[in-house]
């Protein structure tokens, strides 16, 4: 009698202690963004114990690549981000960072030990006749900062060439706000593009008992704010997805002192180009008012990563692949929210999709992305890695477009 095959859902779960001693090794040791170095050197020693990966190792400095290939046939990419971020932990595990001011503080670390459960699953697979094609693990650093380029991992990485010949790109995200056994998708733009606006207000200052004899900016900021927080739903439509926030606004030396000079530093989030490029306009408009009181200004506006745009298609797959691996699997159809991810590099360049993985605990604590207290429920690992590895499979079959 012919034995009957394990599904990838078995397999991962049988490989789930593995999972979480990786996890649990690269959470003990984090690296800032393009600081990723002893993290890199570990994925590279793991990826090199798995049969047929090729290893590129120190893609845009500390990034990896291992490249599946079994005849020829499709590429699909599927991408994990490895950097973490300048917070001080404060869980009480034995495996908590030991790297004071730095913490896995986004799941980063989780990515990276599903996409190598991902990569070590499909090696495996490579005797089957259930593969054929190319799969590359891309290991990025620096999602979370941009260099003095303004550029993060994504695009550095792209820029040499590990996009080239990519057929589909898949990720998935870290999410506290679902509990294990449920995912997170949305067809279209999903998560935000990300800009940041630096404005100035200028008059010519002046004595702070003789405000009549000079041009006061201060003064000028009111009219401004009044402008900048009635763009949302009154000069752009409720309809559309577009958030300005200011974050820091700066002037003065002294009580008696009219300064020179406003300095205002904001936030702008959208979804489409169109919005996008339309927030921007308008934010300039609002400072323009200062022209009729007589000041100027300055504005610009530094683009950051684009929104997340995922392929219906490919989360089609997801969605049906995740109900086969876990028919019980819940889903959540929904945009995930305005923060930024540089996945949306890829996602431009070519068709991809990103999930968010449930993984909260389930004490009812809210434990938050970007919080010192932030954990998941090691449960999700081999969730996560077999939806990776069998959505992979199955674009590996697509027919070519």
């Amino acid at each position: 009698m012919k034995r009957q095959m394990k599904s990838l859902a078995e397999e991962a779960e049988e490989m789930g202690q593995q999972l979480v001693e990786w996890r649990r090794r690269i959470h003990q040791y984090p690296e800032l963004s393009f600081n990723e170095y002893k993290t890199a050197q570990f994925v590279a020693e793991t990826l090199n114990s798995f049969k047929g990966m090729q290893v590129q190792t120190n893609v845009a400095n500390t990034g990896v690549v291992a490249t599946l290939t079994k005849g020829t046939g499709k590429t699909v990419a599927i991408r994990a981000d490895m950097d973490a971020l300048p917070i001080e932990e404060k869980t009480a595990h034995a495996f908590r960072s030991r790297h004071q001011g730095v913490m896995h503080a986004c799941g980063h670390d989780a990515h990276t030990a599903i996409l190598l459960g991902a990569a070590k699953l499909l090696s495996q697979k490579t005797e089957q006749d259930s593969f054929h094609g190319t799969v590359k693990f891309i290991f990025q650093p620096a999602e979370e900062k941009t260099d003095e380029e303004g550029l993060s991992g994504a695009p550095r990485m792209m820029g040499e060439g590990v996009l080239e010949g990519v057929d589909a790109v898949l990720a998935l995200h870290m999410c506290p706000w679902h509990s294990v056994g449920t995912i997170q998708v949305n067809d279209g733009y999903s998560m935000a593009n990300v800009d940041v606006f630096h404005g100035t207000i200028k008059g010519t200052g002046g004595h702070g008992g003789y405000p009549h004899l000079g041009t006061d900016p201060v003064w000028m900021l009111g009219s401004v704010l009044q402008n900048f927080y009635s763009i949302s739903a009154r000069r752009i439509s409720a309809l559309d997805t577009a958030v300005a926030s200011i974050g820091e606004i700066h002037t003065g030396a002294a009580s008696n002192i009219i300064p020179q000079e406003v300095a205002i530093t904001g936030t702008l989030r959208s979804y489409s180009p169109e919005v996008r490029d339309q927030l921007a306009e308008e934010i300039e408009t609002a400072f323009k008012v200062v022209e009729s009181l007589g000041g100027s200004y300055t504005f610009a506006v530094e683009r950051g990563e684009p929104a997340l745009n995922n392929h219906s298609k490919i989360n089609e797959v997801i969605k049906v692949t995740a109900k086969e691996l876990y028919p019980s699997i819940r889903m959540e159809q929904k945009p995930f929210g305005l923060g930024g991810e540089d996945f949306g590099y890829m996602t431009r360049e070519v068709p991809g999709a990103m999930f968010f993985l449930g993984c909260a605990l389930s004490d009812g604590v809210n434990r938050d992305l970007h919080t010192n207290i932030f954990d998941i429920d090691e449960r999700c690992l081999p969730v996560g890695a077999a939806i990776l590895s069998e959505v992979a499979l199955k674009l590996l079959k697509l027919p070519q477009e």
